[in-house]
C-alpha cells in the first residue's frame, strides 16, 4: 500500500475516534492528530524515512486505541453501534456467509429497504465432502449511511416481510439466524400499524419450530423484540440492549416540553443507569454469549472479526439442535466446552424431526419462563408458596380428568346422540308428509314452551348483564361529590348542555347525556361495576415492583406510588364470575406509574394466564392505561414483551378465551406484544390506542400527527380492535362475548 493510502487509512481512524470521544478533551486524539500532520508533512517532503515514521504512528494508532477501549463508557458504545464506518447486515452477508440471495417483493408495502431479508447458505467440508447448509437470514439494514434505509428504523410491512419469510423458513425445515441492528421501529399507524405487527410478529415467532438465532448490535426497544425472540441470543460487544435510547430516558426524566433539549451529561447517565452493554445484559441472563469484537468496534476491514462471527453463528445453531435431539458423546463434549477451537469441525445436521421440533418450542418456553425471575419481589413464605405449586398442579389434573379424559367422552357420546336425534328427525318428517298428516305439530313448528323461548331470546334480552342496580351503580365516582357544571368538549359542534357534576359522574357513568363523549373514569368503577370486584378473589398481590437496577431515586418513586394508590404494582389480577361464568382478569391501572409494565406487572400477567388455562377459565385484560414498558427497569422491562406473549400463545393453543378491553391512554410495549396479539380487541370510547403516543411520533419522525390520530374511532378503522364498546354497556358486552367468541375447549360455557 503507498504511503499516501496509509495516510488516508489513518485519517478516517481518527476521524472515526473523533466522532467517539469528540465530545471530551482527549489528550490521546490531541496526540494522534499531531503525529498524523507529522508524518503527512514528511510524505510532502519527499523525505526517505516517512515510510518509517508512519509505521511507529500505526503502532501508536494500536496502542492508543487498546487504551481507548478501557475507557468506552455505555454512552460511547452507543455512538459506536451507530456510527456509519459501523458493520452493518451486508457486510456480514459478503463475510459470513458462503453465498446468498436477497428476498424482497414488490410495491411500497413489501420493500422497506429498514428491513434485510436473505437466504443464504454455509459452506462445511465434511471429510472429502463440501456441504451447503441453508439458512435465512433477517435483519435491520442501516447501511454505512445511506438515509433511505431509514437508520434501520423499519416500519410496520417491513417486519411483515421478516415474519412472511420466518415461515417460509419454517416450511422448508432450515435455521433463522436474525441480526438486529435498531434504535427502534418507525412509530406509524398506517396498517398494519408498528404496535399490531410487532405483536404478530411475536405471537407467531414464538411457534416457529426451527432453531432461531438472534445477534444484538444495536437492539431498541420493541424494534428488536420485533426479530429478536430467539432461541440463542448473542450479542456484539460493543452493542446496546435497551428498553429505550438514552437520550428518550433523558427527555422523560428531565420532563422536557416542546422543543428543549437534554443535556449530554444527563443522556450520559441514563446509558450508564439502563445496563445496557453487553456484559450487564450478560449478567442479567438475557444475553447467551457476547462475541468479542476488534478495539473501538468492529468495521468492514475487520476481517478477523467476520471469521469469529462466523464461528460464533455456527456454534450457536448447532448448540440449539444438540439440545433438543439426541447426538454422539464427542461432539456434544465438544459444543459443551467453552472454547472450542474451530467450531466448524464440529458439524451437524440443522433439520430438526417431528418430536425434536416439539422439544424445541418446550425450551424455548421454559427459557424464557424463567428470565427476569430476580427482578421483582416476591413476599410470599417459601409455605405459601409450596402450596401454590401444588394447588396448580391439582387444577391441572382436575382439568385433565374432567375435561381432556370423561369431558371428550361426554362431548362424543353428545354429538353421536345429536347425530342420531338429527337423522330419525328427518325420517320422522319426510313420513309424516308421506302419510299427509296435517296436525298441528308436524315436527316443524308448533308451540314453544316459554323456557325455550326465553333461551332463544337470552341473547336480546336488553337488560342482561347491565351494570346498574336499582337505578345507581355499585361504585360511584369521587368526581360525583363535585358541586359543580361540567362543559362537554363537543358542545361547540354538538350543542350540548352542561352537566351537574353529581350526574354525570354518577348516574350518567362519566357519558354526556347528549352526544355519547366519555368522560376519564377511575379503574375501580370498572372494577366494582363490571368486574364484581367486592366478591372477587385477588391472587399474588405479594408481588411488588421493584427496582432490579438500582436506577438512582426509583426506589422512592416506587414508594410513593404505593403510599398513593395502596397497590403493589401496576397489575391487579383477580377471578370473579360474570353473570355466573367463572372469569381471570388482569387489570393494567393508570395510577400506579402510569400503567407501565416492569418485571412485577409481566410476572403477574404470565401467572394470571397460567391460572386460567389450569382451570380452564377464559381471561380477559381490562388496560385501565398504560405507558408502555417501565423504562427505570431497563431490560428487565422490556424482556416482558416476549415472555407474555409467549404465554398468551400457549394459553390461546391450548383453547383459551383471551379478551383484551382498553381504556384512556394505552401506548408501546405492552400493545406491542401480549396484549396486541389478541383476535378479540375491543376499546372503550375514551380510549386512545397506538404504538407511540403523538409526542414520540413528532418528535422521532417530524410529522404533526392530526387529532384523534390515537382515537378509539381511528383504531377501528385500522383493524387494531374489532369494536368500540360504551362504557355503561361493558359488562353486559363482556356476557355476550363470553357466550359466543373463543375457539375449541370453552368448557366454561
Amino acid at each position: 500500500m503507498s504511503i499516501n493510502k496509509r495516510i488516508d487509512s489513518l485519517s478516517q481512524r481518527l476521524g472515526y475516534i473523533r466522532d467517539i470521544f469528540g465530545h471530551q478533551e482527549n489528550e490521546s486524539i490531541l496526540m494522534l492528530d499531531t503525529e498524523l500532520g507529522e508524518c503527512r508533512r514528511l510524505a510532502g517532503a519527499g523525505e526517505g524515512h516517512a515510510g518509517r515514521a508512519l509505521a511507529r504512528l500505526e503502532d501508536l494508532f494500536n496502542f492508543l486505541e487498546a487504551k481507548l477501549e478501557k475507557e468506552l463508557t455505555p454512552m460511547d458504545r452507543v455512538r459506536i453501534v451507530r456510527h456509519p464506518q459501523r458493520i452493518c447486515l451486508t457486510d456480514i452477508l459478503e463475510n459470513v456467509y458462503d453465498n446468498y440471495t436477497e428476498l424482497g417483493g414488490l410495491g411500497e408495502y413489501s420493500i422497506d429497504p429498514s428491513m434485510l431479508i436473505a437466504q443464504a447458505y454455509i459452506s462445511r467440508r465434511v471429510g472429502k465432502k463440501v456441504v451447503n447448509q441453508p439458512v435465512m437470514v433477517i435483519g435491520q439494514e442501516k447501511g454505512h449511511g445511506e438515509e433511505f434505509r431509514n437508520g434501520g428504523s423499519v416500519k410496520p410491512w417491513g417486519n411483515a416481510k421478516a415474519l412472511h419469510y420466518m415461515k417460509v423458513a419454517q416450511e422448508e425445515g432450515i435455521p433463522i439466524h436474525t441480526y438486529i441492528f435498531t434504535p427502534g421501529s418507525y412509530p406509524v399507524e398506517d396498517y398494519p400499524g408498528a404496535a399490531q405487527q410487532i405483536a404478530r410478529n411475536l405471537y407467531d415467532i414464538s411457534k416457529i419450530d426451527v432453531p432461531i438465532v438472534a445477534v444484538f448490535s444495536e437492539g431498541g426497544s420493541g424494534g428488536a423484540e420485533a426479530i429478536g425472540l430467539a432461541d440463542r441470543r448473542l450479542m456484539l460487544s460493543h452493542g446496546y440492549y435497551s428498553v429505550i435510547s438514552p437520550e428518550g430516558a433523558a427527555a422523560i426524566e428531565g420532563r422536557l416540553r416542546g422543543g428543549d433539549r437534554v443535556s449530554s451529561e444527563l443522556v450520559s447517565r441514563c446509558a450508564s443507569r439502563l445496563k445496557i452493554t453487553a456484559d450487564e445484559n450478560l449478567q442479567m441472563g438475557y444475553i447467551d454469549r457476547v462475541i468479542p469484537e476488534p478495539n473501538l468496534g468492529a468495521r468492514p476491514y475487520h476481517y478477523d472479526f467476520f471469521r469469529t462471527l462466523r464461528s460464533e453463528v455456527i456454534r450457536a445453531t448447532n448448540e440449539v439442535c444438540a439440545s433438543v435431539r439426541g447426538m454422539k458423546l464427542f461432539r456434544a463434549m465438544a459444543l459443551r466446552q467453552k472454547e472450542t477451537g474451530d467450531d466448524e469441525a464440529v458439524f451437524m445436521r440443522w433439520g430438526l424431526g417431528k418430536r425434536a421440533r416439539f422439544n424445541l418450542l418446550e425450551k424455548r418456553h421454559e427459557k424464557y419462563r424463567r428470565m427476569a425471575s430476580e427482578a421483582y419481589v416476591d413476599k410470599r413464605s417459601l409455605l405459601i408458596k409450596a402450596g401454590s405449586a401444588l394447588q396448580g398442579v391439582a387444577w391441572s389434573t382436575r382439568s385433565l380428568v374432567l375435561y381432556d379424559l370423561v369431558g371428550r367422552g361426554i362431548k362424543l357420546a353428545r354429538m353421536g346422540v345429536e347425530d342420531i336425534q338429527a337423522e330419525a328427525r328427518l325420517v320422522r318428517d319426510r313420513t309424516c308428509r308421506m302419510l299427509r298428516m296435517n296436525g298441528e305439530d308436524d315436527g316443524r313448528g308448533g308451540k314453544i314452551s316459554p323456557e325455550d323461548r326465553e333461551k332463544l331470546l337470552k341473547l336480546s334480552n336488553p337488560e342482561q348483564g347491565a351494570c346498574i342496580s336499582d337505578g345507581t351503580w355499585r361504585y360511584c365516582s369521587p368526581q360525583a361529590c363535585d358541586d359543580k357544571t361540567v362543559s362537554c368538549p363537543n358542545a361547540d359542534n354538538e350543542g350540548c348542555l352542561d352537566l351537574w357534576a353529581p350526574d354525570l359522574f354518577g348516574d350518567f357513568a362519566g357519558v354526556c347525556s347528549h352526544c355519547g363523549h366519555h368522560f376519564r373514569m377511575e379503574y375501580q368503577w370498572y372494577l366494582y361495576n363490571v368486574f364484581n370486584y367486592a366478591e372477587a378473589f385477588e391472587f399474588n398481590s405479594e408481588i411488588e415492583s421493584a427496582n432490579p437496577l438500582n436506577y438512582e431515586g426509583f426506589t422512592l418513586k416506587i414508594n410513593e406510588a404505593r403510599k398513593k394508590t395502596g397497590q403493589r404494582s401496576a397489575c391487579i389480577t383477580f377471578e370473579t364470575r360474570i353473570e355466573g361464568i367463572n372469569t381471570v382478569v388482569a387489570c393494567l391501572t393508570a395510577p400506579f406509574r402510569g400503567g407501565s409494565v416492569g418485571a412485577a406487572e409481566g410476572e403477574k400477567f404470565i401467572r394470571a394466564i397460567e391460572r386460567a388455562q389450569r382451570k380452564q377459565y377464559p381471561l380477559i385484560a381490562y388496560v385501565h392505561g398504560t405507558a408502555g414498558i417501565r423504562i427505570q427497569e431497563g431490560t428487565n422491562g422490556v424482556i416482558q414483551m416476549p415472555r407474555c406473549t409467549m404465554a398468551v400463545r400457549r394459553y390461546m393453543d391450548s383453547g383459551g378465551l383471551y379478551l383484551v378491553i382498553y381504556d384512556t391512554n394505552s401506548y408501546a410495549g405492552p400493545v406491542a406484544s401480549f396484549l396486541g396479539c389478541s383476535p378479540y380487541q375491543f376499546g372503550i370510547r375514551s380510549s386512545n390506542i397506538g404504538f407511540a403516543g403523538p409526542g414520540v411520533i413528532t418528535e422521532t419522525t417530524g410529522i404533526n400527527v392530526p387529532p384523534g390520530y390515537h382515537g378509539a374511532w381511528q383504531a377501528l378503522a385500522r383493524g387494531h380492535i374489532q369494536g368500540i364498546w360504551d362504557r355503561r354497556e361493558m359488562r353486559k358486552n363482556i356476557h355476550q362475548s363470553l357466550l359466543t367468541m373463543g375457539g375449541r375447549n370453552l368448557y366454561y360455557r
